[in-house]
């Protein structure tokens, strides 16, 4: 599945954040969601523009 929303691939097993065409990272929500690299910084966006 390919997303631009967040909580879409929440639930995915897997998740990979691709920059520039390239892999930037992989792993699941909840190893993402913590760390300080692209998928959280992007996340963090995304939840507050929705107000979550």
């Amino acid at each position: 599945m390919i997303s631009h929303r967040f909580s879409t691939v929440r639930m995915a097993d897997l998740i990979f954040v691709l920059k520039d065409g390239r892999i930037a990272e992989c792993g699941s929500y909840d190893e993402l969601a913590v760390g300080k690299e692209l998928y959280a910084e992007l996340y963090a966006l995304q939840a507050a523009a929705y107000g979550d």
